[in-house]
């Protein structure tokens, strides 16, 4: 039996072209740039960027498709720098490597995206190989923005529920997050890939497009309905885990019954420069504590934590810090209580 250790994070390589604007103007309206920089876009590569500066000591492995051009060098140059290995990220000429310019009002952190799709589109079965990985666990994101595993086989099967189940097959436990599309393709999507699903990763938007249990109106988040949207999306096939993020904080309910809730960090206003890979953060955060093994009300304090250092910088992944200083600003700022 393999021994295995680390995490392979394939899915969506981005780009992003974060642009800090002084305020969000009404259409054909001026709205100044006050900054602008690029980083790492898309769920395997923040999460990977993510895990190398939160310190994890296993490897970190990519898989996924980027343009044969400037952006995809560059990708692989930030993946060197940080230690991540990239046999399985390949590169086409077909497409140029995908792109999000994302649009943060400075002072609120509220952003906009947009997104150029580019090689992430091409990316298919054929471009993973579990039999070359020793990795412990896979993720794989973002559902719902990968044109070709998002389509449905002959078999009733998406192909990235192949993907999913060719990983359990070798014996990796399989991750999986959405993007927040304002579209009515969760259901069938989503649902397809959920059996072949261990952890399962969402928002309350996307858990609500899912299920169909609203979980936010307005200013108002209904708390009391997080554990029937989980059940929904166990019942439908998640294996291990549905673990759920909101501004909040996040909750956890696991095939065996069991649930655990952790508030997010009282992160001050004069903190806040962006919310753009948040998310993944949060995601890198509960992705190191499983693969070390700890508890879920560990593994939602580290995932809190993260993401609210990444809340500290406009980018992805330059506010993440190392765990003990990211713990350390949980403490610091304080907590919220069980919502």
């Amino acid at each position: 039996m393999i021994n295995r250790h680390g995490i392979l994070a394939g899915g969506n390589w981005i780009v992003d072209q974060v642009k800090t604007v002084d305020r969000w103007p009404e259409q054909d309206a001026l709205a100044n740039i006050v900054a602008q920089t690029r980083g790492n876009g898309g769920s395997p590569f923040n999460i990977l960027v993510d895990l190398a500066r939160l310190g994890a000591d296993f490897p970190l492995q990519a898989a996924g498709l980027t343009g044969d051009d400037e952006e995809g060098r560059w990708i692989r140059e930030v993946c060197g720098r940080h230690g991540i290995e990239t046999s399985q990220l390949r590169a086409t000429d077909r497409l140029p490597t995908s792109y999000t310019d994302v649009m943060t009002v400075d002072g609120t952190g509220r952003r906009t995206f947009f997104h150029q799709r580019g090689a992430n589109a091409l990316l298919g079965p054929e471009h993973f190989d579990f039999t070359a990985s020793r990795a412990k666990i896979f993720h794989l994101g973002y559902l719902l923005l990968l044109d070709r595993l998002d389509e449905w086989e002959p078999d009733g099967r998406t192909r990235a529920a192949q993907v999913l189940a060719a990983a359990r097959a070798q014996g990796l436990v399989t991750s999986v997050d959405l993007v927040s599309e304002d579209s009515d393709r969760f259901a069938g999507i989503v649902h397809a890939a959920l059996p072949e699903t261990d952890i399962c990763f969402l928002n309350e938007f996307e858990a609500s497009r899912t299920t169909g249990v609203v979980l936010r109106s307005g200013d108002k988040f209904y708390s009391a309905r997080l554990a029937d949207a989980a059940g929904k999306l166990l019942a439908s096939g998640v294996r291990r885990a549905v673990v759920l993020h909101f501004p909040e904080g996040a909750c956890v309910f696991t095939a065996d019954g069991a649930s655990c809730r952790h508030g997010s960090v009282k992160l001050p206003a004069d903190l806040l420069r962006g919310a753009a890979g948040a998310g993944d953060a949060f995601a890198a955060g509960v992705l190191l504590a499983l693969h070390g093994d700890l508890g879920w009300d560990e593994a939602l304090r580290y995932g809190v934590c993260a993401a609210a250092s990444s809340l500290t910088h406009p980018t992805c992944s330059d506010g993440i810090k190392p765990l003990d200083q990211c713990l350390t600003l949980g403490r610091t700022h304080g907590i919220r209580a069980a919502f």
